[in-house]
């Protein structure tokens, strides 16, 4: 293969991603997943550190943890003891985080045909969260307390990998902050040690082809606008 084919396939699999939320139930192959996962743990990482763990999640123990976090979701008394254990978005927001995370929102809602007061349904949409968007795959990252911030950085890296590689098979994926709030029900579903801490989840597999929510492509900034060239 030539430097530019190569170069052509590493950028259609970046720049074809996006978040998918609606899946068909096409089943993805263990292998399938395996190779993705084996793929992505080429992601760089201080001092070859590879701080992440993952939890491949499909059929009933998927369902059954879908299951369990979507009856707390859908307590409000119970849902209101559920907090993350790390602050993934800023306590103030500002320009122009502010207007791009309101745009996203609106767009998707938008297109669902959600207005700005029906709560129910917005409330029905962020649950969906919880059953991976349909996904026949569900992953669950972790990550060991005693690692800092620089290894956070090298999972995003990790998380990436993920999504380009299965891109390129012909998959997508949406990365899930969501689930970072239901730790404690995914720690004892998961039997997981106290020194080990939720990250996020993702959804994998393939994508309902008529899903109006998939038609959301969410616009990037132009490079002049966040880098600089100096001479």
């Amino acid at each position: 293969m030539s430097q530019l084919s190569d170069a052509a396939a590493v950028d259609a699999a970046i720049t074809n991603r996006h978040s998918v939320r609606a899946f068909l139930d096409t089943p993805v192959p263990r292998e399938v997943v395996h190779d993705i996962l084996r793929v992505a743990s080429r992601a760089p990482s201080g001092t070859n550190t590879q701080p992440w763990r993952v939890t491949v999640l499909t059929g009933r123990s998927r369902a059954e943890l879908s299951r369990r976090i979507g009856e707390a979701y859908d307590d409000p008394a119970q849902s209101r003891t559920h907090v993350q254990e790390y602050a993934y978005y800023p306590t103030r927001w500002v320009s122009p985080y502010i207007e791009r995370r309101r745009k996203i929102g609106w767009d998707l809602y938008g297109l669902l045909g959600i207005g700005k007061a029906d709560h129910q349904r917005m409330h029905w949409q962020h649950a969906r969260n919880f059953k991976f968007f349909d996904a026949p795959v569900g992953l669950i990252f972790t990550i060991d307390r005693v690692l800092e911030r620089g290894s956070w950085l090298d999972y995003g890296m990790f998380l990436q990998s993920i999504m380009v590689a299965a891109r390129a098979r012909g998959l997508d994926t949406c990365p899930q902050a969501a689930w970072a709030t239901f730790h404690r029900l995914i720690e004892e579903f998961l039997q997981l040690p106290a020194t080990e801490m939720v990250v996020c989840g993702m959804s994998l597999g393939v994508a309902h082809p008529q899903a109006i929510e998939n038609t959301l492509v969410t616009e990037r900034e132009p490079v002049e606008q966040f880098a600089r060239f100096l001479d």
